[in-house]
């Protein structure tokens, strides 16, 4: 397969897309993007005080590297500005650029197979129910010292997945065309295997 590879992940939150990507891009050699970052910088920029579409407009690399990113603050900012139609026109060509790259690429997010890249060569949606993704959320806050309830951690995965989902712009769903890796109840490398297989069967490789 020649240069210029592309893998599409897309997902709801929490339901291990990143974890996939990032082992499906070390295993093939490829570069990884976290599209989710993106927009995490953005909302970090507009909570403090910056506009959302200038915010979109100056992004840098550097940007990406603020640990400050991870925090639930900045996940509910970068959702409520993922809606917002200028930003994502804004962030369009940086995500366009980076899956062109000779070597490979692999972008994970909510609209790279539907909108991002269309052309992917392998699209995948991972995805898992709301409330396996708000127990696993919740442990992750908890091991950050963070004490929300658990019922509060899935009522803010379930408002977030409506958010993503309703939105007139580029709404998360699977392409028509995805391969669905359901989580719920497959180990870390249960799923790391299922899209690697999805990757060689296109591939051809074994």
């Amino acid at each position: 397969m020649s240069d210029g590879f592309t893998v599409a992940i897309d997902g709801p939150a929490a339901a291990g897309k990143g974890t996939v990507s990032k082992a499906v891009a070390a295993h093939f050699g490829f570069s990884h993007l976290d599209t989710g970052l993106l927009y995490r910088a953005v909302g970090a920029k507009v909570l403090a005080g910056m506009d959302a579409a200038q915010a979109a407009q100056m992004l840098v690399a550097d940007d990406l590297e603020n640990d400050s990113l991870r925090t639930p603050a900045v996940a509910q900012a970068a959702s409520q500005v993922a809606v917002i139609p200028q930003v994502r026109a804004a962030l369009l060509d940086f995500q366009r650029g980076f899956a062109a790259r000779a070597g490979g690429a692999v972008l994970d997010g909510r609209d790279i197979g539907t909108v991002i890249c269309p052309e992917a060569h392998v699209k995948l949606f991972v995805t898992a129910s709301a409330e396996v993704r708000a127990q696993r959320r919740f442990s992750e806050l908890s091991g950050r010292g963070i004490t929300d309830s658990i019922e509060q951690v899935l009522a803010d995965v379930k408002a977030r997945d409506a958010r993503d989902m309703e939105r007139a712009h580029a709404p998360l769903r699977p392409a028509d065309d995805a391969t669905i890796i359901d989580t719920s109840r497959l180990s870390i490398e249960q799923a790391v295997a299922a899209a690697v297989a999805a990757v060689n069967a296109v591939r051809g490789t074994a």
